[in-house]
This record gives C-alpha cells, sequence and structure tokens, in this order.
C-alpha cells in the first residue's frame, strides 16, 4: 500500500452520515477506560524487569506531561491546570524530579531515548529558566540520542522570547503549533486569541532555528465556524505551508469537561454545516498536496509521516501517528500513561495524589492493565488497519500463529455490512479499507475491539466525524 494510492480518499457524505456515532481513537488498546486499579506498581515494576531481562539496550520514547496553562480554552478536553502562578511549576518540576529518579532507579544504566515529547496543557508555559532545568533533569538521567526525534507543543500566545533558541539548543527539531481557527469572532467564543501574524513569526523562527516536521493543529465544528471561516482559515494556513496538519472534529462533551460548559451550544454548526467544513477542509488539503495520513492528520509527501506510510512503516501510540518503530514509552507526570512490554499504566489525574504517592517515594501510579494474548492480537490489527488502510491475512497468521477466519470469525462477520456499504474490501488474503471507507477507518477498527463488543464502558467517546 503507498501513498500515491491512500491520498485517493472519496468522501462520501452519505455514507458518513449512516455511520454517524461515537469510538475510540485507539491511541492505544485497550482504550484507557479499560485501565484498572489496584496492582498496577507490581504490573509495572514486573514489566520493567522484563524489559532488563529481553531488551535492555533498546531505546525509549519518552513522554513529559507538563499541565499547566494561564488561561482555558473553552474547546480544550486536556488534563491541565490553569493559573497564572509560575511558581506553581517550580514545585512540579521539584516532584517531577523526584519522579525521574524513581524511574532512572529500575534501570542498570541510563536508558537511550529515540524520541522526546513534551505536552500538556502547555509545555510553554514555562519559564525559559523551568524549560532549561527540565531538559538538565531529564539529560541527568536518560541519554537522548544524537539521531532523537525531540518534539514540544507550542502555544504561539506563551512562547517566552529565547524559548524556541533554548529548545533548539537542547536538540528540540519538531512542534506542534495549536491553532484552532483563524477567524477572530470563533477564537472569541473559545477564549483563545490568537492572531495569524503571532503564528507566521512563530513558525517563521522555527524554521530559522532548523525546526523541521512542523505540525498545525485545527478543529472543526468549533461555535461559530461556517465553511467561510473554514475557508479563510485554510487560505491562510496553506500561505504558511505547515510541514504537517491535524484537523480535528470538536467534541462537545460538558459533563465531562467542564470548559466546554461554557460554550453556547447554539451557537455550535449544525451536522450537515460540520460535514461541510471537513468536505471543504479535505478538499483543500488533497488539492494543495498534502497527503492524507489516517484519521485527522495530512501530511506532505516529502514529509517523513508520508514516506512512513509509503514504506509501511507508519505507527500509532498516544501522541497519535508516529514514524519511528513502536518501542516503550515511559511516560513521566500528572496523569501520564507508560507503555513497557504488554503493560500500560497511568500515573494519578490529580496533582494532589501524584505529590502525595511521590512524597511516599512510590511511583505515583493510579490504574493500568497487562494485555493477554488477545489483547496483543486485537491490538495489531488494529494497528494495520489505522496505519496501512489493510491486514495482509497470511503474514497475520504467520505473525502471531493463528488461524485468521477461525480467530476472527464473529468479526469477519460483522464486516460483512461494512464491505456490502462499500468500507472494505474483503477475500480470503487480505482485509483492506477502501477510498470510500478510509474516513471511517474506525468504524472498521471497532469491528476487532473485544472489549467494546463484550463489555459496557461509561466512556464519553468523540465523534467519529
Amino acid at each position: 500500500m503507498h501513498a500515491a494510492s491512500l491520498s485517493q480518499v472519496k468522501f462520501d457524505a452519505d455514507l458518513i452520515v449512516r455511520y454517524e456515532g461515537s469510538g475510540p481513537r485507539y491511541t492505544s488498546y485497550p482504550t484507557a477506560d479499560r485501565f484498572v486499579e489496584g496492582g498496577v506498581v507490581q504490573q509495572y515494576e514486573h514489566a520493567l524487569s522484563l524489559r532488563h531481562e529481553t531488551i535492555a539496550e533498546a531505546p525509549l520514547s519518552l513522554y513529559i506531561h507538563v499541565p499547566f496553562c494561564d488561561t482555558v480554552c473553552y474547546y480544550c478536553a486536556c488534563n491541565k491546570i490553569a493559573t497564572k502562578d509560575r511558581a506553581r511549576a517550580d514545585l512540579y518540576l521539584d516532584y517531577l524530579q523526584k519522579e525521574i529518579l524513581l524511574v532512572r532507579s529500575r534501570f542498570a544504566k541510563a536508558p537511550s531515548v529515540s524520541q522526546l515529547h513534551l505536552g500538556g496543557g502547555t509545555p510553554t508555559f514555562l519559564t525559559n529558566v523551568q524549560l532549561d532545568k527540565l531538559m538538565q533533569m531529564l539529560q541527568a538521567s536518560f541519554e537522548l540520542l544524537p539521531a532523537a526525534e525531540c518534539s514540544i507543543e507550542i502555544d504561539p500566545r506563551r512562547l517566552n522570547a529565547g524559548a524556541l533558541t533554548l529548545l533548539s539548543k537542547h536538540g528540540f527539531n519538531r512542534m506542534s503549533l495549536g491553532v484552532q481557527d483563524l477567524d477572530p469572532a470563533v477564537q472569541k467564543a473559545v477564549n483563545r486569541i490568537q492572531p495569524a501574524e503571532l503564528t507566521a513569526t512563530v513558525l517563521s523562527e522555527a524554521r530559522s532555528l532548523g525546526f523541521g516536521s512542523i505540525n498545525i493543529d485545527l478543529i472543526y465544528g468549533l461555535p461559530l465556524q461556517s465553511t467561510e471561516t473554514m475557508r479563510a482559515t485554510l487560505a491562510t494556513v496553506l500561505q504558511w505551508r505547515p510541514d504537517r496538519i491535524a484537523l480535528y472534529s470538536y467534541a462537545h462533551l460538558p459533563k465531562r469537561f467542564m470548559p466546554q460548559r461554557r460554550i453556547e451550544v447554539s451557537a455550535l454548526p449544525s451536522g450537515a454545516t460540520k460535514l461541510a467544513m471537513l468536505k471543504l477542509a479535505v478538499d483543500t488539503l488533497l488539492a494543495a498536496g498534502y497527503v492524507y495520513i489516517g484519521m485527522d492528520h495530512f501530511a506532505l509527501p516529502e514529509d517523513e509521516l508520508a514516506q512512513a506510510l509509503e514504506h509501511g512503516t507508519l505507527q500509532r501510540n498516544f501522541q497519535g501517528y508516529a514514524t519511528q518503530a513502536d518501542c516503550d514509552l515511559i511516560a513521566l507526570g500528572v496523569s501520564a500513561i507508560s507503555r513497557v512490554g504488554n503493560t500500560y499504566a497511568q500515573n494519578h489525574r490529580l496533582l494532589t495524589d501524584y505529590y502525595e504517592a511521590l512524597d511516599r517515594n512510590d511511583l505515583p501510579l493510579s490504574k493500568g492493565l497487562t494485555m493477554t494474548n488477545d489483547d496483543e492480537i486485537r491490538r495489531a490489527a488494529i494497528h494495520d488497519l489505522l496505519c496501512q488502510s489493510e491486514i495482509n491475512i497470511p503474514i497475520f497468521e504467520r505473525s502471531w500463529n493463528i488461524g485468521f477466519t477461525e480467530y476472527f470469525d464473529q468479526e469477519l462477520e460483522q464486516l460483512q455490512s461494512l464491505a456490502a456499504d462499500g468500507l472494505v474490501s474483503l477475500n480470503e488474503s487480505e482485509i483492506r479499507i477502501t477510498p470510500r471507507g478510509r474516513f471511517l477507518a474506525r468504524i472498521v477498527a471497532m469491528r476487532f475491539d473485544r472489549h467494546l463488543r463484550d463489555a459496557k464502558t461509561h466512556a464519553q467517546y468523540s465523534k467519529v466525524i
């Protein structure tokens, strides 16, 4: 499967409406709502010990969660803490240092790191002194490889002078810029005033410092948005020519995310308008030469994400689509989720609980899950569908030592209706998501989710479109 063929997406509005609904984004499988309390520390410790015995030299991926923002964007669904007090970050870094040292003590020597990502919240809430301190803490306990992919989420409104230069000196070479929408009325409605000139200035400076694969986040479905505002936003963004564009559907879940209660429901675009905005965005981006990577992501053909898609090496993890081979993830900070081997482990979501655990010199874990063999098989199937739009059945059978049709008899039966509607094509050697079905890949993946099929959940998933 090559990027050239995958980019031939067919936007079928009737089909999308027919399958309208909610579902997991599958940044993990099993999904985080399946994590359970009890025994997670012991499971995580066991996973680390198995790693030490088998692949101790393999590089890690490292994620750091910085939860602070000094203003609240009303659409936000991140785990964040709104404050203007930068001193709170000093205390947080002190506790983060405790966690770093606790994790480091589980390794015989400093683990090598091939991927580093700072997320939030807003990592650029940190002052330059705090950012420098954080990087020194990490470099003292982990070995950042010379060719490591180091990325950070940037809020252009909260970027200190000299911060990008500092990040560049510490090896950062990727970034994601939060934009969402450039229309002033929309920005006011979601409490995120961000002039286009400000974003353009940050983007220009980043490029001058050698940052590559710069991503811009956009959202459709926000209050007061329309096809006209989307067209204007896209026109400006395409002048900037970012390497990647993430186009997210706004999920209005006010019961779950308190800031969303400040959004006027009457100002939200209708389902038909939202679908029209998506079609406009897709048509515009494809016409501008971007490749549709999958779900929400587009990239220029020469970008590493598009190259990974073309070469069959595309990955998916908690940060979305990725280019590097799947590896163990150590995640640090409040609410952060690690995956080592077949074990997921999530830190406490509340800052008080996180601090209390570290005061006891305990790993600040609250819940997690150790995958069964069935979980791992299904995780691989979902990964293949979302990253390559196909499952090569003979290869899958050899990799997992199963008879595919026997193992997935229920799933194959459920896929028949999707095949009849043109979402997938099926034969003895492969399951392939069609160009008509690519925007509904999550619907296909959900057929392989045994947890979703067998167990009820109280989770509120985002809309598929």
